[in-house]
C-alpha cells in the first residue's frame, strides 16, 4: 500500500489514486524484470512453471496415442523385417514412453513453489531426445531393407512421428528439438548414399516436412507463452477488481455507518440545540417590543431585532437540518390521519399570501372538486407544501405569477402542482439543487439566499409516504413541482357497517 505523505495528512486527504496506480504498476514490472532474470527461458516464474504442466499434461494425455502409434508401426513393419527385430525396436520405444509418462507423473504431483524448474526441464530434455533415438532406431533396421515400399514406409512413419512430437512438446522448445534431432539425422544418414530419383524426392520432401515442423513448434510455443500471458493478465485484473470492490464495499459502509452516525447525532441533539435558542429569541423578542420600557439608545431596539431575525433564521435551519437527519437516519415517524389535501394547500397559500403580496405576486389556485380525504402526516404534508410554496414566491420576480393545482394522477392517486415564473433551473443543475445544501447558479443571482435543504426534506417526506417528487424547470421558463400521492392512501367513501343485532334474552 502507498504511504501517505505529510502533507496528505495535514491536507486531510488520502493518497492520490493516480500515484497508487502508478506505483502498483511499477512493483508489477520490478517483480517481472527479476523474475525473468533469475529464468533461463527469459520468462516469469509462473510462466515457465505452467509451459512444463502443460508439457506433462500432454504427454500424459498423448501416451494412449503413441502406443497405438507403436502398435501401427510394428504391425507393419513385420512385412519387410523379421518379428524378433520389431519387437527389440517397439520395446526400446515403449520403454523411452514409459519414462516420459512416469516423469510427467511425477512432475504433476508436485507442488508448484518446490519444483526445480531448470532440473525437470533438463529432464524432460533428455527424456525427449531418448525418446527419439528409440524411433530413430527403426531407420537402422530398414537400412539394408531394398524391398518395393519400404523407404515410403520408414519415412512417412517417423514423418507421423515429428509431428506427433512437435505437437506434443511445443512447450519446451528443447525438448522439440531433442525429440527431432535424431530422426533428422538418422533420415539424412538414411539417404546419404542413396542417389536415385525416388530417395532424392523423399529426401527433399522430408528435408523441407522437418523445416515445417521446426517453424510450427515456434509458432506453437509462442502461441502458448501468448495465452499464458493472457490468462495472467486477466486473473491479475479479476484478483485486482475483487480487491478494489472489497476496498469500495469497505469504504461504502464506512460512509455510510458515518453518515448514519451523524444523522442520529443531529436527531438526538434537538432539544440541546433549540433550548439555548428559544431562550435567545424570548429575550430578543422582549427586548425588541420594549416590554420592560424603552431603550435608552434607539440602537438596541435594531440591535434586538436582528437578534431575533438572526436567532430566527438559525433555527429554522437547525429544524430543516434535524428533520433531514431524521429522516436520513430512518428516525421519523409519521403520525398518520385523514386529511384533506386541497385545505392543507389553502392552509399554506394562505400563510405565505403577506409574503407574496409584499412582492406583487397573485397564486391562483386550481382544484378538481370533490376530491376524498388521504392517510397521510398532516405536519409532513404541510411542511411538503410550505416548502415548495415558499421556494415559488422566492425565486418569482416582482409581479409574477403562481399557479396552484390539486388532482387525480392517472393510477387513481392525488396530486399537487405549484409552477412559478421565476427565473427557472438549467437542466444540468437539477442534480444539485436536489442535493443537501445545493442552489441554482440563477436562483442565488435573483434570489435571496437560502439554506439549499428545502427540496430534499420534501422529497424524504414525500418518500417515506411512498410517493413521488418530480421537478421539471427551464431557464427563463419557470420551475414546475408535482408532488404524488400513491392511490393506496386514498380514503373511498365506505358505507357505515351495519351494527350487529342484540340477541333475544
Amino acid at each position: 500500500m502507498a504511504e501517505v505523505t505529510a502533507e496528505q495528512v495535514q491536507r486531510g486527504r488520502g493518497p492520490d489514486p493516480s500515484v497508487v496506480a502508478r506505483r502498483k504498476h511499477v512493483s508489477r514490472e520490478v517483480k517481472s524484470v527479476r523474475e525473468r532474470l533469475t529464468s533461463s527461458t527469459g520468462l516469469e516464474r509462473a510462466f515457465d512453471s505452467e509451459l512444463l504442466r502443460v508439457f506433462a499434461q500432454y504427454r500424459l494425455t498423448g501416451s494412449a496415442g503413441t502406443l497405438v502409434l507403436v502398435i501401427g508401426i510394428a504391425a507393419a513393419a513385420c512385412l519387410w523385417l523379421p518379428t524378433s527385430y520389431v519387437a527389440l525396436w517397439s520395446g526400446a520405444v515403449l520403454a523411452s514412453t514409459l519414462v516420459i509418462v512416469a516423469l510427467s507423473r511425477r512432475y504433476l504431483r508436485k507442488p508448484a513453489d518446490t519444483v526445480r524448474l531448470k532440473r525437470w526441464r533438463r529432464l524432460f530434455t533428455l527424456a525427449e531426445g531418448i525418446h527419439g533415438v528409440s524411433w530413430a532406431l527403426l531407420l537402422m533396421l530398414f537400412a539394408p531393407v531394398e524391398a518395393p515400399g519400404a523407404k515410403v514406409f520408414v519415412t512417412t512413419a517417423l514423418l507421423i512421428v515429428s509431428a506427433l512430437t512437435v505437437m506434443l512438446s511445443a512447450t519446451i522448445p528443447m525438448a522439440v528439438y531433442a525429440g527431432l534431432t535424431p530422426i533428422i539425422a538418422g533420415i539424412m544418414a538414411f539417404f546419404w548414399e542413396r542417389r536415385d530419383m525416388d530417395s532424392v524426392t523423399m529426401a527433399l520432401m522430408a528435408a523441407s516436412a522437418q523445416l515445417f515442423f521446426i517453424f510450427l513448434a515456434n509458432r506453437l510455443y509462442a502461441s502458448s507463452v501468448d495465452s499464458i500471458g493472457f490468462r495472467a493478465e486477466k486473473d491479475a485484473l479479476i484478483a485486482e477488481l475483487e480487491t478494489a470492490n472489497a476496498n469500495s464495499d469497505e469504504a461504502r459502509r464506512k460512509a455510510e455507518e458515518a453518515n448514519l452516525a451523524k444523522s442520529r447525532f443531529l436527531a438526538t441533539m434537538s432539544h440541546e440545540l433549540r433550548t439555548p435558542l428559544n431562550a435567545i429569541l424570548g429575550f430578543s423578542e422582549v427586548m425588541k417590543n420594549e416590554i420592560f420600557g424603552e431603550h435608552a439608545n434607539s440602537a438596541y431596539k435594531e440591535y434586538s431585532a436582528d437578534i431575533h431575525g438572526s436567532g430566527q433564521h438559525l433555527l429554522n435551519l437547525i429544524n430543516e437540518i434535524l428533520d433531514l437527519s431524521r429522516i436520513e437516519a430512518g428516525k421519523y415517524e409519521l403520525n398518520e390521519e385523514a386529511l384533506s389535501l386541497i385545505g392543507v394547500v389553502e392552509d399554506c397559500q394562505h400563510m405565505l399570501a403577506l409574503r407574496a403580496k409584499a412582492k406583487g405576486q397573485s397564486i391562483r389556485t386550481l382544484a378538481e372538486p370533490q376530491l376524498p380525504r388521504i392517510w397521510a402526516d398532516e405536519r409532513a404534508i404541510r411542511q411538503v407544501v410550505l416548502n415548495v410554496l415558499s421556494n415559488a414566491i422566492k425565486f418569482t420576480p416582482q409581479g409574477g405569477e403562481i399557479t396552484i393545482k390539486v388532482g387525480w394522477t392517472a393510477t387513481g392517486g392525488q396530486y399537487v402542482s405549484i409552477a412559478d415564473t421565476g427565473p427557472g433551473i438549467p437542466e444540468n443543475e437539477i442534480p444539485i439543487v436536489m442535493q443537501s445544501f445545493g442552489r441554482g447558479s440563477l436562483a442565488i443571482k435573483t434570489a435571496e439566499q437560502g439554506s439549499g435543504l428545502g427540496l430534499p426534506i420534501v422529497k424524504g417526506l414525500i418518500d417515506l409516504h411512498g410517493g413521488s417528487f418530480n421537478l421539471k424547470s427551464k431557464p427563463r421558463a419557470g420551475t414546475e413541482v408535482t408532488i404524488t400521492l400513491p392511490a393506496e392512501r386514498v380514503m373511498d367513501t365506505l358505507a357505515a357497517l351495519p351494527e350487529p343485532k342484540s340477541r333475544a334474552a
